[in-house]
């Protein structure tokens, strides 16, 4: 309760009464909706509304303070609407607006926002309003009697939002007696301390030398003299009150009050406030029914309709494609799967060694992922046979000998999608079996390639040869890093995640353990040089163009498997369909086209394998460089240092034995 001087004591007044007692207008109110509203709209419709399509609460604001002469209410939204009403207030200049609560109805479809029958939805909030004022609610909360409802329909796609508000208004006859002009400046300064202390609520009561909250009428001695005062949301020349009063008054009236004093303040110094004296025009008891109920809101042309916010024109290009990327993606989550962790798919760097067939196709299907940070690797340039079957190249990347194919892989990926982070190295990845010829050099590209593989998530394997795979295979087990393989034969290919050793592993150990193997666990030598003295028909990929497709097509969807379980690159091989919200999390995938077949296969790591085992990964740790320089020197080192060359000398015993057995099987 605030202490108030009654305006007869402190105000200039001017009685303008008509002759004969004339009916109460309203002045309707019209919407100002900020382009964020619709941006947070399309985000909670994708990321937590998704079908549903009940009620949701929302808040918007009327500014009553710096309002312009001669102007209607307008209630306004922003992206702060969606929370709670207090943040809204504090984001906003004290003292200037008040609060008011609205129901949100976002629907599917454009049918149905069509097909809705607006005078059912608009008689039902009225309904809903009306039996909070015959339960007492609306006295206790007076905000109930403001709110306000919209109606939307979120076109995701375009980026289009069709909207409509309602503003329910019970319609119950009330006529002004008398009108007075007064001037408010002295009685605002007394309404200041009640807005600080009761931001929210637009009417309230004054008696005597006191301000009321509207709740307060039960308390007020019975026959006690009370005026009702109401902050005016708009600046009419004709003094004709917001549509918010028309609510009040109507509570009043069910509530038993006939005739009513109404002080309208305007707190634009440069519009007048002025009081009323109403009664109400019917002198028969009100029916226990609810009043008719009008309020959708009219367009610029006056015409009862539909508002269209069009953000396309709006949001700059590069943000609306960012969107509708994920747009796509979100929407297998409302229906198909919806505990999809995209935003670790979407966060995951992946490093492409390879940028010819098959990293151009991985990179696609990263893109359709959402994956933003791609990085391309490559030594080679692209040549006139490329661009049909590589589809990052075109033809202008054939000229003046070519550009490099990781730069111009990563330049093709920005071009689909601006915001995409990818980038491309010249590189060349240091071979087993091909011999050091600029130490430098080479110890300059392994080092950026191990730097390479520390910053990414994900490692492809795309290349030509196996031995280009060897040293990534061993960087990427020893970073703990996820390592898809693929590879092509003419009509057949190879899809397989390597097997991960976990951090706390023993490098000394002689137990293996019984992780995944990787792609050199079934080879019985080292890698070696297999890329010299080839003919023409080796050199270039030899594959029918599908097969491409479809093992990256596979490459891809494995490693968003494998994002989906929690184990990520250590987990087992697993047929269960329950592996991974996606499914099964197969070890390797092995494709037949001239079958038209795909087989699963699943094998442990090769305890001398030349790729993963644990000596060749302790001495990589150790020794770095020299390791890998002895290595590109001669594949008989890691012959020796893994074991397989004692593999072999005993596989030679073995089959000297047999000859043997032969030998004398033949003089018996």
């Amino acid at each position: 309760m605030t202490e108030y001087k009654h305006h007869a004591e402190n105000s200039t007044q001017q009685v303008i009464q008509s002759a004969e007692p004339y009916d109460l207008e309203f002045v309707t109110p019209k919407s100002f909706v900020d382009s964020s509203f619709f941006q947070k709209l399309g985000s909670l419709k994708l990321d937590s509304y998704k079908l549903d399509n009940s009620a949701k609460d929302i808040y918007g604001y009327y500014n009553f303070r710096s309002i312009v002469n001669n102007s209607v209410p307008s209630i306004a939204l922003n992206d702060l609407c969606f929370e709670d009403s207090n943040e809204l207030e504090n984001s906003l200049p004290a003292g200037y607006n008040l609060i008011v609560k609205g129901s949100l109805f976002n629907v599917n479809t454009i049918e149905e926002f069509k097909k809705i029958d607006k005078a059912t939805f608009l008689r039902e909030a009225g309904s809903r309003m009306y039996d909070k004022i015959r339960s007492g609610e609306a006295f206790k909360n007076p905000q109930a009697l403001m709110e306000f409802n919209l109606l939307t329909f979120a076109d995701l796609k375009k980026f289009k939002f069709y909207y409509w508000f309602a503003f329910p208004k019970l319609t119950i006859d009330w006529v002004v007696i008398s009108k007075t002009v007064f001037a408010s400046d002295s009685r605002i300064n007394y309404l200041e301390t009640w807005l600080k202390e009761n931001p929210k609520e637009q009417a309230f009561l004054l008696s005597g030398d006191d301000i009321h909250s509207l709740s307060d009428i039960d308390l007020l001695e019975e026959g006690a003299a009370w005026t009702l005062g109401f902050i005016d949301t708009g600046t009419t020349k004709a003094n004709v009150p917001s549509y918010q009063l028309q609510n009040v008054l109507a509570a009043l009236a069910i509530k038993g009050v006939r005739k009513v004093t109404v002080d309208v303040f305007r707190f634009n110094h440069s519009a007048d406030s002025f009081s009323m004296e109403l009664s109400l025009k019917s002198k028969e008891d009100l029916p226990e029914t609810c009043p008719r109920v009008t309020g959708w809101e009219r367009t610029g042309q006056n015409k009862l309709g539909p508002k269209l916010a069009n953000l396309g024109s709006l949001i700059n290009p590069e943000q609306l494609a960012d969107q509708a990327i994920d747009l796509n993606l979100k929407l297998m989550k409302w229906r198909v799967s919806p505990n999809l962790d995209l935003d670790t798919i979407k966060a995951t760097k992946c490093l492409l060694l390879g940028s010819g067939t098959l990293g151009s196709y991985v990179g696609r299907a990263l893109l359709g992922w959402g994956v933003r940070n791609i990085t391309f690797v490559d030594n080679g340039k692209v040549s006139f046979s490329n661009p049909v079957r590589q589809p990052l190249f075109k033809f202008d990347d054939c000229l003046d000998g070519g550009a490099p194919k990781a730069v111009a892989a990563a330049a093709a990926m920005k071009e689909i999608f601006p915001l995409c982070n990818a980038v491309g190295y010249q590189l060349e990845v240091p071979m087993a079996g091909h011999p050091v010829t600029n130490e430098e050099s080479q110890k300059k590209q392994f080092e950026q390639l191990a730097e390479l593989i520390e910053r990414h998530d994900a490692i492809f394997l795309l290349m030509d040869s196996r031995e280009t795979r060897w040293l990534p295979t061993i960087i990427g087990n020893s970073k703990h890093k996820i390592v898809i393989n693929a590879a092509l034969g003419f009509d057949s290919y190879l899809v397989m995640r390597h097997g991960c050793l976990r951090p706390e592993t023993d490098l000394t150990a002689e137990d293996q353990g019984d992780r995944l193997g990787c792609y050199f666990c079934n080879d019985v030598v080292a890698p070696s040089d297999s890329t010299t003295d080839r003919s023409l028909d080796q050199m270039c990929t030899v594959t029918r163009p599908g097969v491409a497709l479809i093992a990256s097509a596979l490459a891809v969807e494995l490693l968003v498997s494998i994002l989906q379980n929690p184990e990520r690159q250590y987990a087992d091989a697993n047929d269960s369909k329950n592996a991974t919200i996606l499914g099964e999390l197969p070890h390797q995938m092995r494709g037949f086209l001239h079958k038209f077949e795909t087989v699963k296969v699943q094998a442990t790591n090769y305890k001398y394998c030349s790729g993963c085992s644990l000596k060749v990964l302790k001495e990589y740790e150790d020794e770095g460089w020299e390791f890998v320089k002895k290595a590109l020197e001669s594949s008989k080192y890691i012959e020796d240092l893994t074991g397989l060359t004692q593999v072999h000398e005993e596989a030679e015993l073995a089959a000297e034995g047999l000859e043997l057995i032969d030998s004398e099987d033949e003089w018996e």
